[in-house]
C-alpha cells in the first residue's frame, strides 16, 4: 500500500481517502485546466483585502520586440483582473528544467515588450475571440467581472493606462515552485515597481479518478509590504504640491505651462508616474500603434528628455531624428545637450529654463514641434 502524502478526501463521514502526488501529463492540460478554472489562481491569496477576480483575454498572446526579423513569441495566458491590470501567466511543468532561469528572462521579455507591442484593440478583440470560442456572452464575463454597476467602458480605460504605465502583474505557475524560483520572485517584487510578480504552485494530488488542487501563493507578502509602503498614485494636485516645495514661483509657472501643454489631449495621453519619492507626468503618442514617451516632468524640477528608449521606435528612432529633437530643445539658453546625450536620458532643469526670457516660449515651440513630427507619422 504506498503511504499517504498527508492529504486526504473525506468521504461521506465514514470513509477517508488518501490522496496521492499526481502530475500533469502534458503542459497544454495544465494551460487548459487554468483557461477554464482562472480562480486556480487565487485571487483571495494574491490579495485578502481585495481578492482578485479573473477573466481570460487570450491563450497564448502574440508578443514581440517589434523590429524586423526579431522573434515572436507567445504568452501561455494573459488575464485581466477587476482593476484591469494585465496579468502575464507562464505555465511550466516541475519536470521542465526552463522552470528555474529560463522561464524567468522569458516573462520579462514580455514585460519588457508588451506596452510597446499591444494596445487595447489587441486585448478587447482577444477577450471577444476568447468568449466567442468558448460560446460565453463577453458583455456577460464583464458583468460577472465588475458586478452590476461596473462601468466597462472605464474598465477598459482602466486597462489602457495600466499597459501604457506597464502596471503589470507577472505570474510564474508550475506545479512545484523550486525554492530558487520563489527566491527570485522575492527579489523582483522588491525591486520592480508598479510590477508585480508572483510565483503560483499547484499541487495535484489523486486516487484513481478523484483529483484535488491545492494551490500556494508566493510573493504575496513583498508585494503587501510594498503595497503598504507606496505612496498614493501622483494627480496634478500632489504633484504640484511636491514641485512647489523644489523650485520657485518662476520654475513652476514654466512647470505649469509644460502641464498645460501636455493635457490638452489631441494625439497625446497623460499619464502619471508612480515613483515612490518623486512624481512625474508624460504625455503618451502612439505613432503606427506604437507607444512612445519622448519627455516628462518630474517633482526634483526637471524636464527629462528619453532619448534612450526612443531608438528602434517610429519617428525617432533614427539617431539624426533624435539630433533634430535635441536641437529644438537646445535653443533654450543653457540647456546644453551634447550628441552623446541621443542615447541617454538628459535632462534640464526647470531654472535654466525660467532663467532664460524666452525659455517658457522655447521649450513650448520644441514640444509642439516634437508633436507635430508624431502626427506626420
Amino acid at each position: 500500500m504506498a503511504e499517504s502524502s498527508g492529504v486526504f478526501l473525506l468521504r461521506g463521514e465514514g470513509s477517508l481517502v488518501p490522496m496521492q502526488p499526481g502530475h500533469f501529463a502534458a503542459e497544454d492540460d495544465f494551460q487548459r485546466l487554468l483557461a477554464r478554472f482562472p480562480e486556480l489562481l487565487v485571487g483571495d491569496q494574491i490579495d485578502p483585502q481585495d481578492p482578485r477576480r479573473w477573466i481570460l483575454i487570450k491563450r497564448e498572446q502574440a508578443i514581440s520586440t517589434g523590429e524586423v526579423g526579431s522573434p515572436t513569441w507567445s504568452i501561455d495566458h494573459v488575464f485581466l483582473d477587476q482593476d484591469g491590470i494585465p496579468t502575464l501567466v507562464e505555465i511550466k511543468r516541475k519536470e521542465d528544467s526552463r522552470l528555474r532561469r529560463e522561464v524567468v528572462g522569458q516573462m520579462l521579455d514580455y514585460a519588457a515588450n508588451c506596452e510597446s507591442y499591444w494596445t487595447l484593440e489587441t486585448f478587447q478583440m482577444g477577450f471577444e475571440n476568447t468568449c466567442r470560442e468558448t460560446g460565453q456572452s463577453a458583455d456577460a464575463a464583464l458583468a460577472s467581472l465588475l458586478g452590476a454597476s461596473g462601468d466597462t467602458r472605464k474598465f477598459w480605460q482602466q486597462v489602457e493606462d495600466n499597459l501604457e504605465a506597464q502596471r503589470i502583474r507577472l505570474l510564474f505557475v508550475a506545479d512545484v515552485i523550486p525554492v530558487e524560483l520563489r527566491r527570485i520572485v522575492e527579489f523582483l517584487n522588491k525591486q520592480m515597481d508598479p510590477v508585480e510578480v508572483l510565483a503560483v504552485e499547484l499541487r495535484q494530488f489523486v486516487n484513481n479518478d478523484l483529483k484535488t488542487i491545492v494551490p500556494t501563493v508566493y510573493g504575496h507578502q513583498s508585494i503587501s509590504r510594498k503595497r503598504a509602503t507606496s505612496p498614493p498614485r501622483w494627480d496634478e494636485a500632489t504633484l504640484f504640491d511636491k514641485l512647489a516645495q523644489t523650485v520657485g514661483e518662476k520654475e513652476m509657472a514654466v512647470a505649469r505651462a509644460i502641464y498645460a501643454w501636455m493635457s490638452k489631449g489631441g494625439s497625446r495621453k497623460l499619464i502619471f508616474g508612480t515613483g515612490k519619492d518623486y512624481g512625474s507626468v508624460y504625455p503618451v503618442f502612439k505613432p503606427n500603434g506604437v507607444s512612445i514617451n519622448p519627455a516628462y516632468l518630474s517633482t526634483d524640477g526637471k524636464l527629462w528628455l528619453q532619448f534612450a528608449p526612443l531608438d528602434n521606435k517610429p519617428v525617432f528612432g533614427p539617431i539624426a531624428a533624435r539630433h533634430a529633437l535635441m536641437q529644438q530643445f537646445n535653443t533654450i539658453k543653457g540647456a546644453n545637450l551634447k550628441d552623446n546625450d541621443l542615447t541617454k536620458y538628459p535632462s534640464i532643469p526647470l531654472r535654466t529654463i525660467a532663467a532664460d526670457p524666452e525659455g517658457e516660449t522655447k521649450v513650448l515651440n520644441a514640444l509642439k514641434w516634437m508633436e507635430e513630427q508624431i502626427d506626420r507619422a
